[in-house]
Order: C-alpha cells, then sequence, then structure tokens
C-alpha cells in the first residue's frame, strides 16, 4: 500500500486551503493509498530550521534532528511515496507554517558539496497547492508566479517531481458584512465560491489520486 502525507499549512483547517489538501487526500485514499493528514497550525511547539548543521554531520546527514512538533511529519515524509502540501499565498508568498517545513524539508537535503549536491533520498511526486484572495491570472503580473515556480523547483530538487495547483479569487470570509471591505464584491465571491471552487475540489481530487498511480 502506498503511503501519502497531506499538509495543510493554513490556519483556518476547514478552509480553502485545508480543503482543497483534503480532496487531494481522498483522492488518493481512493486509489488504495493510506494517508496521513497534518494541520502545522495544530502542531505543537513548531520551528523552522534551526541552523544546528546536524544534518551535515554522521550518522544523521540528510536528516533533521530537531526534536519539536514538525519531527514526526518529516519523518513521515522520509516513509512517504507522495506528498501534498498546501498553502494560503500571505502578502505574495507562502504562510509561515509552510515556510516552518519547507525550510527543514529542503535544508536537510543539502550536502554543501559541489558533488553530490545533495543526500541520496528517494524521489517522491509532491502537489503543491497554492490558495489566495487574489485571481489566478494576477499571478503573473504581480510576481506571485515567479514565487510559485521557485517552491515548485526546490520541492522537485530536494523531495521530487513537483506539480502546482492555484486556486484564486478565494472566498475569505462567510460574512463579508462584519467587515469594512470596499475592494470586494461579496455577492461575486459567494457566486465563485458555489460554482467554481467545487471544481477546484474535484481538480485536487484527481490530482491526489494521479499522485498514487504515479508513484506506483
Amino acid at each position: 500500500m502506498k503511503k501519502i502525507v497531506a499538509i495543510n499549512c493554513s490556519p483556518r483547517v476547514n478552509m480553502n486551503t485545508g480543503t482543497l489538501v483534503r480532496e487531494a487526500a481522498k483522492g488518493a485514499e481512493a486509489e488504495g493509498a493510506e494517508v496521513r493528514v497534518f494541520d502545522m497550525y495544530r502542531l505543537d511547539n513548531i520551528h523552522g530550521c534551526m541552523s544546528c548543521f546536524a544534518c551535515k554531520l554522521a550518522p544523521n546527514e540528510g536528516k533533521c534532528v530537531f526534536n519539536d512538533g514538525l519531527a514526526p511529519v518529516l519523518e513521515a515524509i522520509r516513509e512517504a511515496d507522495g506528498l501534498v502540501i498546501g498553502t494560503p499565498n500571505y502578502l505574495g508568498d507562502a504562510s509561515a507554517g509552510f515556510r516552518a517545513v519547507y525550510e527543514r524539508l529542503i535544508f536537510q537535503s543539502l550536502t554543501y558539496r559541489k558533488s553530490p549536491h545533495r543526500y541520496d533520498v528517494r524521489k517522491i511526486p509532491v502537489l503543491f497547492i497554492m490558495t489566495s484572495n487574489a485571481p489566478k491570472e494576477f499571478y503573473a503580473p504581480l510576481g506571485y508566479l515567479s514565487t510559485v515556480k521557485a517552491y515548485q523547483k526546490a520541492l522537485t530538487d530536494a523531495v521530487g517531481n513537483t506539480k502546482i495547483m492555484i486556486a484564486g479569487d478565494t472566498l475569505q470570509v462567510n460574512d463579508y458584512s462584519r467587515f469594512r471591505w470596499t475592494m470586494f464584491d461579496p455577492a461575486a465571491k459567494q457566486k465563485r465560491h458555489e460554482t467554481v471552487f467545487p471544481k477546484e475540489q474535484r481538480e485536487a481530487f484527481e490530482l491526489g489520486a494521479q499522485m498514487v498511480r504515479e508513484a506506483r
């Protein structure tokens, strides 16, 4: 049985990012995979890279050894056949929760040698999901797309072939009337959430299923 790890790097478990990560997990399960889902903001005492360099010394070369709430997540990824990781777009970049796991996941793989550049680890497929209030078509002109591509390249180099899914123009809150926001059309946001977001959920489901098929 294939093992898939799915990580929601949004503090709001049941909103856009969390929903799409879980749909991808359901898709993987539909293909017979065993899936472990982690919500970064519900883990205790998590940290980004501590710059201890223990991952560059024997017997732990290529393995982060810092023992905190993120340690079981990294261990699960080492044993997995695929990784789903999703983050909201915060201020044009990934969330702090994503950055924590990203730093620890990527840095441990670097040898700091001319050759080989990375420790020899088993490569697994990755699905990187980003959600945002900004429409998907704004990603290129706002520079968000280059940020996503940079994460894609780093994840591909360190973990395995990485596919991207972007869901834009998302519903940020259930009740816009509580806020004095004049930039948005709440009715249009709600309509998109009811008509387009279900299609994105199906896309995430299929990408999760496809991951398991490709991991075989």
